[in-house]
């Protein structure tokens, strides 16, 4: 749908798009008919692809996968020992080579729990 949009643009703003390499005037019937056509089926395309995603990403949950990367475990009372111990939150991060924010994050979840 961008590329009609993008066609729709340009025919409002006096604007002929000519490529050189496909052979596309905008400027005549034929070359419209052609543009209009051609952004159909990237839309198409476009569309295939979502559904293709979505469909893997279905049927990967119905076989217990979840996308993304998987959570990292943490021994979050000896994190709070070494906190204790007067280490920077930083530090311990870098030593366990996560960010402070994720490092926080954890924290704060077990806080909760």
């Amino acid at each position: 749908m961008r590329s009609a949009s993008n066609s729709t643009r340009l025919s409002f703003g006096s604007i002929e798009f000519v490529s050189l390499t496909e052979g596309v005037d905008t400027s005549t019937a034929v070359g419209k008919l052609v543009f209009t056509i051609l952004a159909g089926v990237a839309e198409m395309e476009r569309s295939v692809t979502v559904e293709r995603i979505k469909a893997g990403l279905r049927y990967a949950k119905t076989k217990g996968h979840l996308p993304g990367k998987k959570r990292q475990a943490l021994d979050l009372q000896a994190v709070r020992e070494r906190m204790q111990q007067g280490e920077s939150m930083r530090k311990i991060a870098v030593t366990l080579g996560i960010s402070p924010a994720l490092l926080s994050k954890r924290l704060r979840e077990k806080q909760a729990a």
